[in-house]
C-alpha cells in the first residue's frame, strides 16, 4: 500500500546525493591501505591505541565498564565509546582489529597490541629525574619492547626468521611521549621547565624506534604529538581571559607551541634514523595537523555523521516497507 503523500522530487534527490556521498566516504576509502600488503600490524603507544591491555592487567580499571565502548554496548579495554585510531588503520588494511598483548587467549596471527594507557616514553625511574613522581603506572616504551622481543623470542626461529616475518608489517612506535609531558604539567610544571624534558623524551622514542628495527621492521610510523592546546583539560586548567591567548580554532597557542617544538625534535630524530637506515621505511605521523583538521571540520563532519544516521534509517525503512508488502504506486 503506497503512502498518500508522495515526496518532493528534490527531496528525494537530495537524500540520494547524501546517501551516495556518505557511501563515498565510508566505503570506497574502506581498505585503502590494502595496496601496501600489510600482513601484520604491531602497535606501541599508550591510551590512544590501546585495545585493552590495561584491562587485562587491571579488571577494575574504569576502562572496563560504560561509558567507555557504549557504541558496542560494553567496555571492550578501550579507552573510547568506539574504535580507535589504530582499529581504523587495520580495518583499512585489511586486517582483524588487534588483540591486546596481556590477552592469552588473544589471536596474533595479524600482529598484537603493546599499548597500555597511562603508558609513557620514558621510565618512572628516569621521570623521576626530572621530579616527575606523579606517574599511575610502571608501563613505559621500554616495558613494551621487552613484550615484544619476548613475544618474537618465541614465535621466531632465529633472527632471520624474525626478519622474514617482520619485513611486510607495520609498525607503529606511537604515538607516545604525551603521558610524559601530562604528568609533569599536572604536577604544577610551568610549560618552560617541561620543555627541558623534551629532547630526552625524543632520544628515547628514537631509540626504541631503533630497536624496533633491530627486530626485523621495514615499515614503521612514527606520531608525533597532538595539539594539546586544543584539549579540553588543558583549557581548563590554563584558562585565561586574555584573548590573544587563543588562536582561531580557540586553542592556547603556548600550549600548541610546545606540541610544535616536540614534534620538530621529533622529525629531526625521524630524518637521522632515515640516514642511519636507508633500507627501511621510517614515517612521520602528523597528528598534530590531522587533530586540527578534523577540529576545523567538526561541523561537516558532525553533519556527515548525521548522514550516517539518515542512511542506516532509509535502509530500515526500505527492508520495513518490503516486509510489509509497501508497494509502488
Amino acid at each position: 500500500m503506497a503512502s498518500s503523500k508522495s515526496s518532493p522530487p528534490g527531496f528525494v534527490f537530495s537524500i540520494l546525493i547524501i546517501i551516495s556521498f556518505f557511501n563515498f566516504v565510508t566505503c570506497n576509502n574502506q581498505h585503502i591501505l590494502s595496496s601496501c600488503n600489510f600482513d601484520a600490524i604491531y602497535q606501541l603507544g599508550d591510551s590512544i591505541a590501546d585495545t585493552g591491555n590495561d584491562v587485562q592487567d587491571n579488571p577494575s580499571s574504569k576502562f572496563a565498564r560504560l561509558p567507555y565502548g557504549e557504541t558496542f554496548k560494553k567496555a571492550t579495554g578501550r579507552c573510547s565509546d568506539g574504535l580507535l585510531m589504530i582499529d581504523y588503520i587495520a580495518l583499512s588494511a585489511g586486517i582483524p582489529f588487534l588483540d591486546p598483548y596481556l590477552n592469552k587467549d588473544g589471536l596474533f596471527d595479524y600482529g598484537l597490541n603493546f599499548a597500555f594507557a597511562g603508558a609513557t616514553a620514558m621510565s618512572a625511574e628516569d621521570l623521576a629525574k626530572w621530579n616527575v613522581s606523579f606517574v599511575p603506572t610502571s608501563i613505559s616504551l621500554s616495558r613494551q619492547l621487552d613484550w615484544m622481543f619476548s613475544y618474537f623470542n618465541t614465535t621466531c626461529r632465529g633472527n632471520k626468521d624474525c626478519f622474514k616475518k617482520n619485513g611486510k608489517a607495520l609498525f607503529m612506535v606511537g604515538e607516545i611521549g604525551g603521558n610524559d609531558y601530562n604528568y609533569a604539567f599536572w604536577q604544577g610544571k610551568t610549560i618552560e621547565e617541561v620543555k627541558t624534558m623534551v629532547p630526552e623524551v625524543v632520544e628515547t622514542i628514537k631509540q626504541a624506534t631503533k630497536r624496533v628495527i633491530g627486530y626485523g621492521a621495514t615499515r614503521l610510523v612514527v606520531p608525533g604529538n597532538f595539539p594539546i592546546g586544543c584539549f579540553p583539560v588543558y583549557l581548563t586548567k590554563y584558562q585565561t581571559n586574555d584573548s590573544t591567548a587563543y588562536d582561531e580554532l580557540h586553542c592556547l597557542k603556548e600550549l600548541n607551541n610546545f606540541s610544535i617544538y616536540h614534534n620538530y625534535l621529533l622529525q629531526q630524530a625521524i630524518a637521522e634514523l632515515k640516514e642511519e637506515h636507508p633500507d627501511e621505511t621510517v614515517v612521520y605521523g602528523d597528528y598534530y595537523n590531522a587533530f586540527l583538521w578534523l577540529l576545523s571540520k567538526a561541523d561537516l563532519l558532525g553533519l556527515l555523521r548525521n548522514w550516517g544516521r539518515l542512511q542506516l534509517w532509509l535502509i530500515k525503512l526500505v527492508r520495513r516497507s518490503k516486509s510489509t508488502g509497501m508497494r509502488k504506486p
